[in-house]
């Protein structure tokens, strides 16, 4: 096994448990397991109407820190704009 297996195997397991406090964090709140790709689809759809942004590189997340968490979305400009 080399060092970079071990490496390898640790972001798994932390990608797993990020996966998991997500999925805990939307059953508190009541929302459905999918709900950042749903409110992602939305925002595509009104986002796409209007040339300044690049709606194909939204992205939408739900972190948590510090006991708080909170809706992040990303919406890029356009390029050259």
């Amino acid at each position: 096994m080399s060092m970079f297996s071990f490496f390898k195997r640790n972001s798994s397991a932390n990608k797993a448990k990020e996966r998991l406090m997500m999925v805990l964090s939307y059953e508190r709140k009541g929302l459905p397991p999918n709900f950042a790709d749903i409110l992602k689809d939305d925002l595509v759809a009104v986002f796409s109407k209007y040339p300044q942004f690049d709606s194909r590189n939204i992205e939408v997340e739900i972190k948590s820190e510090n006991d708080r968490d909170e809706l992040w979305i990303s919406i890029p400009f356009a390029n050259g704009r």
